[in-house]
């Protein structure tokens, strides 16, 4: 009995994923997942997926309920009504939509298959240990809680048979203090990484409700992707147009802003962070600065290239620009960082020009494993 429904709970699990992989492009660019956020897992809703269960038959109208209404007034009703429902007949069937939960881990799986974005090989392995318990030893003490049965079993059975106190005919173990068995465990060394995203926004006059949204829906991928790779992953976030600053991550999101734009603010703001807290040699930095690529001077934009060569890649795994399409950006500043950087594959920059290229992009950012 309970093999079959092992196996039909596994059945399902594939069913499930099926669907979200089959989906996944339709997820990233319309974003039902985002505000569906647990602790640690994600509630997802899938279509035309249908488990069985008992339901009322509709067609009985009567019977006995709890709570205040007279006996035969059909359930969900006020008395008046016959609970046939409102407006015409038609002849296509509703869509029911049933949520089911997934950790971020397999749903991290789903999207790596799908994308084939291959593993991070994580920086700074071996200036991190943490030591784990692991229980591969027997010792004759311990707690009770720590007792080995099946040890235990065999040294009182091995001590009445070699005493001659075992009876074939009637076999009857009982273990006493000296036969008794106790796990031991031994610390594990395991390397340890740790990583950090620091999250870089536009948010001057030309960067609009739209451009925003792309930015929230691509950063819960992202998120998503190195929340796999990594365990205690740290998120930062800024936002700049002349002037940046640090915000919280619903801040973030949700910010209207104004004005003229100076990215080299944001770079100059996150550098700051990383040499407060983020030693590069222990941990694996990922900036991510998204804008609509219309910066305020030449002058600025050269100032932000130094900084990306100079500082910025010798502390992080790499940099990554997305930039958006917006009505009013022109668009210069991936022209001029493409010009400078063809040739690092350290600096990684996609183009993101409505919600359909978050698949894309999503792509290009972690497709290189950095």
């Amino acid at each position: 009995m309970f093999v079959k429904i092992d196996q039909d709970e596994s059945r399902f699990k594939q069913i499930v994923r099926g669907k979200i992989r089959k989906e996944l492009k339709k997820f990233m660019s319309q974003g039902e997942l985002i505000g569906r956020q647990g602790k640690d897992l994600v509630s997802i809703p899938l279509p035309q997926i249908d488990i069985p269960h008992f339901v009322r038959d509709p067609r009985k109208g009567n019977g006995v309920g709890q709570g205040e209404g007279d006996v035969g007034t059909p359930i969900g009703g006020d008395g008046d009504q016959d609970g046939s429902g409102q407006g015409k007949a038609g002849s296509d069937p509703g869509e029911h939509y049933l949520e089911v939960e997934m950790n971020y881990e397999e749903l991290a799986e789903i999207m790596a298959e799908e994308l084939e974005l291959p593993k991070i090989q994580p920086k700074g392995n071996s200036n991190l240990e943490n030591a784990k318990p692991r229980y591969t030893g027997i010792n004759t003490a311990g707690p009770e809680s720590l007792r080995h049965f099946k040890r235990t079993y065999r040294q009182a059975l091995k001590r009445q048979i070699s005493s001659g106190t075992y009876d074939f005919e009637k076999p009857f173990i009982v273990p006493i203090r000296e036969d008794k068995r106790y796990r031991v465990s031994h610390p594990v060394i395991q390397p340890q990484t740790r990583a950090v995203i620091i999250y870089m926004m536009d948010v001057s006059g030309s960067m609009g409700a739209e451009q925003k949204e792309i930015v929230r829906r691509e950063s819960f991928w992202l998120d998503t992707w190195l929340r796999a790779q990594y365990k205690g992953l740290e998120t930062r976030f800024i936002v700049h147009d002349a002037v940046a600053r640090e915000v919280d991550r619903e801040t973030f999101y949700r910010i209207r802003e104004s004005g003229g734009t100076i990215i080299s603010s944001a770079y100059k703001l996150c550098l700051q962070m990383i040499e407060e807290k983020y030693d590069p040699a222990s941990w694996n930095i990922y900036p991510f600065h998204f804008s609509d690529g219309d910066n305020w001077s030449g002058s600025d934009t050269q100032e932000c290239l130094k900084l990306i060569q100079e500082d910025l890649l010798t502390k992080c795994n790499a940099f990554f620009y997305g930039q958006v399409e917006s009505e009013y950006g022109s668009g210069q500043f991936l022209r001029d960082l493409t010009d400078k950087f063809s040739a690092d594959d350290r600096v990684i920059t996609s183009k993101i020009s409505s919600r359909d290229d978050i698949y894309k992009s999503i792509k290009e950012f972690l497709g290189k494993g950095k």
